[in-house]
């Protein structure tokens, strides 16, 4: 029974997380970590998810016309390499969960804060994010993301919206994107120092492919901009609130 119903929390997660065009790291590592999962695979595991979910997420975003390799790879260019060194590290949550929750508090904030004025922001968005701007946010993302086991969109997300970068649905293809080649890179590096996953990993990966193409859908066919930046901003709080409230615990 505890596998079925851990089965289905991470369907529900990566349904909700797909929805605002992100993979759901923060989600899985929470839920993995309430089943008793031992934490020195709980990374690795999440990591996979993500690189599942967020290619579905990217798959989508292009059919519909939402992906432009222009505002995506530059946020890659140094995240990829800086999310495979975070990925080989281990620090102590002691250290990043109340940096980490303090800056998604932040974000979740400050995005429910931006979502009146959505239709405006979004028509003010650049065509493309600055580039080396967009390295430089991507390589200290991607090392964050690396460390901490989730795939960096959902720190992508709100600054790439706080500096009005992009509009609201080609932030999460971006994000999506972001997640994909950070996951992969930070699972390579995670994978180098433990080369074992759990063996109900098979069973999480359907569960989330499942929640991803729901989601997903859920977010090009009935949710609006200004929905996505309120469900990003929930996501945010959600995962600020799990991370200060492990730090203090």
């Amino acid at each position: 029974m505890n596998d079925l119903l851990l089965a289905v929390a991470l369907a529900i997660i990566a349904t909700l997380y797909s929805a605002a065009g992100q993979a759901g790291g923060t989600g899985y590592v929470a839920a993995l970590g309430l089943a008793g999962i031992a934490l020195e695979t709980i990374k690795p595991s999440a990591l996979a998810l993500n690189v599942l979910v967020s290619g579905i997420g990217c798959i989508r975003f292009y059919r519909a016309g939402l992906l432009a390799w222009r505002n995506a790879y530059p946020f890659g260019v140094l995240g990829l390499p800086f999310s495979f060194i975070g990925g080989a590290l281990h620090l102590p949550p002691s250290i990043y969960q109340p940096v980490v929750g303090a800056m998604l508090f932040i974000a979740g904030v400050q995005m429910i804060m931006a979502a009146p004025a959505t239709a405006a922001l979004d028509q003010s968005a650049p065509s493309a994010p600055p580039f080396v701007a967009s390295m430089v946010v991507g390589g200290i993302i991607g090392f964050a993301s690396g460390v901490t086991g989730v795939g960096g969109g959902i720190f992508l997300a709100p600054v790439v919206l706080a500096l009005g970068w992009a509009k609201t649905r080609e932030t999460a293809a971006t994000s999506a994107v972001f997640n994909f080649i950070n996951s992969s890179a930070g699972l390579l590096g995670a994978w180098a120092i433990l080369p074992s996953l759990p063996a109900q990993l098979p069973v999480w990966l359907v569960s989330a492919g499942l929640g991803g193409l729901l989601g997903s859908r859920l977010d090009l066919g009935h949710l609006t901009p200004g929905m996505l930046r309120v469900l990003l901003a929930a996501l945010l709080l959600l995962a600020a609130t799990r991370m200060l409230a492990a730090s203090l615990g």
